[in-house]
């Protein structure tokens, strides 16, 4: 269930008001689960990772799936390649010279991912984390795929790479569309009052002055429904002490950034066909995310049939990495790979 707070043009299903600024806090009834969110999510056409991202498409293809999953942006905060690398003169590195040429595997910016579903009047977008280089990922992907508009915007947490494009959607709402819903958990919600003061309170904005048209609607961790779509918080620690939320649709979950998984979000995890999750480097984890050997032990322990690693630093070539990763698939019968920037996923919903 998700509370809303939003500009003055709230949902029909507004039950009450109360003033917040110019925005108003709007509680709406109890989501009920739509046959979208109970049915299975089954992957009816498998896109080979070694392809582009354009070979991966195969959507509506002879009445195969007209959903997909975009993977916008597969890296860390700063992205890949970084400035200090390519500034380097005394010592190359081998990532960031790959990622510096156009259409590399290993150029990533910052994790996102946008789901695609056929809706009552037309095909919805729910966009996952809107980070710092969101807009230069939607300049990429977005008209390479036909994408217009944004349903929605799902926040994992309130790091700056998960919230730092909130700004740019103006572009949509100036220009394609009134207003854009965010979904949003109350702790990160009272981070957007500081960073992004602005787009919640449009109070002391200037007459004339177009900024985001932003609707904040407040979730707790608990299955909740977005146009039809029923999306399940999977929460688990990014770093001690600090909540972030992986999010489940259908039969795939997505966990961009974590360090721990808690014991009461494994059975969410249960029977999951495609599992996205954070990897940040080859060797060890960090303090606030996983490294690929402990991301691995939890693809050992969950079991989905498919797993795409996601949120690579540039310790993490693509192609040297999921050349061992397939290894895996011949000794232990794990399908497990590196996502990267623009690689679409067909599923079914």
């Amino acid at each position: 269930m998700a509370a809303f707070l939003g500009a003055v043009r709230c949902a029909p299903s507004a039950a009450r008001l109360a003033p917040y600024g110019r925005r108003f806090r709007v509680s709406g009834p109890a989501v009920s689960l739509s046959r979208r969110g109970s049915s299975p999510l089954r992957l009816h056409s498998r896109a080979s990772l070694n392809s582009s991202a354009e070979d991966a498409g195969g959507i509506g293809r002879g009445g195969e799936s007209d959903s997909e999953i975009i993977f916008m942006g597969t890296g860390t905060s700063e992205g890949i390649p970084r400035v200090s690398c390519l500034t380097n003169s005394s010592k190359k590195c081998p990532v960031c010279s790959k990622a510096i040429v156009p259409g590399n595997k290993n150029r990533r910016l910052n994790t996102s991912i946008l789901i695609r579903y056929p809706g009552p009047t037309g095909k919805c977008n729910i966009l996952i984390d809107a980070g710092k280089f969101f807009y230069q990922s939607a300049l990429r992907w977005f008209p390479a795929y036909g994408i217009r508009t944004i349903d929605a915007v799902i926040i994992t947490h309130s790091h700056a790479d998960a919230i730092g494009g909130l700004d740019d959607l103006r572009d949509w709402t100036n220009n394609v569309q009134p207003h854009i819903p965010i979904y949003v958990a109350n702790r990160d919600f009272e981070v957007m009052k500081k960073t992004h003061y602005y787009l919640v309170d449009t109070s002391g904005i200037i007459p004339g002055a177009a900024v985001s048209e932003l609707q904040f609607n407040i979730m707790q961790e608990e299955p909740f429904v977005v146009n039809d779509l029923q999306i399940t918080p999977l929460p688990v620690w990014h770093g001690q002490g600090y909540r972030s939320l992986g999010f489940r649709f259908g039969k795939v979950c997505y966990i961009s950034d974590v360090s721990e998984i808690p014991e009461e979000t494994y059975p969410l995890l249960r029977d999951c066909d495609i599992l996205i999750m954070d990897a940040l480097r080859p060797d060890r984890s960090s303090s606030t995310h996983f490294g690929l050997p402990r991301a691995l032990e939890e693809v050992r322990k969950i079991q989905p049939k498919r797993t795409l690693f996601t949120g690579m630093m540039h310790l993490m070539d693509h192609e040297a990495v999921n050349e061992d990763l397939k290894k895996l698939l011949e000794t232990e019968g794990i399908d497990v790979q590196l996502s990267y920037d623009g690689l679409r996923i067909p599923i079914m919903l």
